[in-house]
């Protein structure tokens, strides 16, 4: 069984008791966390899709932690200024470990 759900505005495909990592989420390590926004679900064989979300189904998942994804560097230059511009950026980030996954019928 497997769901796609969507969180912080990117979609995840989702199995029980696998580990995903999202953008950072108001909560704490160990807490439930429950993902309502589920676009399509799969049991063995029988999908449903959702228009846009599958009516009474939802994700539940346990936070592990919250930590940095890797850093993103670029560089912004413009030829003939003599000007150049380094940046970078860590996004936080939440670990997930996927519960269950409900499908009302």
């Amino acid at each position: 069984m497997y769901a796609i759900v969507k969180t912080g505005g990117k979609q995840y495909r989702v199995e029980e008791n696998s580990v995903i990592l999202v953008d950072r989420l108001q909560a704490e390590a160990g807490d439930e966390v429950v993902l309502k926004e589920v676009l399509l679900v799969n049991s063995d064989g029988d999908t449903k899709v959702g228009t846009p979300f599958v009516h009474g189904a939802k994700v539940t998942a346990k936070v592990l932690r919250q930590v940095k994804d890797d850093k993103i560097e670029g560089l912004t230059y413009m030829p003939k200024k003599h000007s150049a511009r380094r940046y970078g950026h860590r996004q936080l980030m939440t670990e997930l470990s996927i519960e269950k996954i409900e499908v009302a019928k």
